[in-house]
């Protein structure tokens, strides 16, 4: 008898497709995969851009960062500094760094910080020359044709009198001793010790005029924070500009011609009394 070979032939059809295989039900389960996977992408990115925005924001918002010798002014130096990097590379110091977000200075910008590293004053300002757009601008640190790191502006040192020990009747000439403008940058001045009757007081004063911000005199104090901070000139040093006229400088008086002349009167309770009166009574 031949064979009956339909029960073989039976096990060897492959078996029907699930319907949790077919196709209708697979691609839409890998399509809104695929839309949750954009939208957490696209949800981190704008994350991620907001974080580093409010990092950016908030580091331009700093006023206080202190530039290399021969910086132009903030405004234009932000503006022509292409962040290459040539100045810091070129600081024999390490003095300069490029800033990072958590630095609060516009980043990628080149700033020191005279407590960690001041400028050390080289003679021949290796940093300036390499500047390719005159962020840095080498006429601002010449005399005679010559560069001359005594020019520079970087800031002003400035002295906090509450903090400092010499205000306290403690000898210490720290800053002074830093100063590689000994004598001229800051001075020392002497006044009698009423508290002892015995002894001096030898407090340094900074010559604005003269100091040129390189943060030696800081990196030098002997308190915990430093008790003089170098400051940007915009920050630490004010101008009477044009809210004053010189009335001994005729070239500066001329200012007033074709001005409108306004008076204007502050009235308090002692501009109340005549001059006579107030003072008869003790200022009160």
């Amino acid at each position: 008898m031949t064979p009956d070979n339909s029960s073989k032939s039976k096990n060897l059809t492959p078996p029907a497709a699930s319907l949790s295989d077919s196709p209708s039900k697979v691609e839409p389960s890998q399509r809104r995969k695929f839309i949750i996977q954009t939208l957490q992408g696209v949800g981190l990115a704008a994350l991620g851009a907001v974080t580093w925005s409010a990092y950016v924001t908030h580091a331009k918002a700093s006023p206080l960062a202190l530039r290399p010798p021969g910086a132009i002014g903030e405004k234009e130096f932000l503006a022509k500094c292409i962040k290459c990097g040539l100045c810091v590379e070129a600081c024999p110091f390490h003095t300069l760094k490029l800033a990072k977000a958590e630095d609060n200075v516009a980043i990628g910008t080149p700033f020191f910080t005279p407590r960690t590293i001041p400028c050390y004053m080289c003679k021949d300002i290796p940093c300036v020359p390499p500047c390719p757009t005159g962020a840095l601008d080498e006429s601002l640190v010449s005399m005679a044709g010559r560069l001359n790191i005594n020019t520079a502006k970087m800031g002003v040192a400035v002295i906090d009198s509450d903090q400092c020990i010499a205000f306290w009747g403690i000898q210490c000439d720290a800053c002074y001793r830093a100063c590689p403008l000994l004598g001229s940058a800051i001075v020392i001045d002497h006044s009698r010790n009423d508290r002892t009757g015995k002894h001096a007081y030898l407090v340094p004063r900074v010559a604005g005029d003269i100091c040129t911000g390189c943060g030696l005199c800081e990196k030098a104090c002997v308190t915990e924070k430093a008790s003089i901070q170098v400051l940007p000139l915009s920050v630490a040093k004010g101008r009477a500009g044009r809210n004053y006229i010189k009335g001994w400088d005729e070239a500066d008086e001329k200012r007033l011609e074709g001005s409108e002349k306004t008076e204007t009167k502050t009235k308090t309770p002692q501009s109340a009394k005549k001059a006579v009166d107030y003072l008869n009574s003790g200022g009160l």
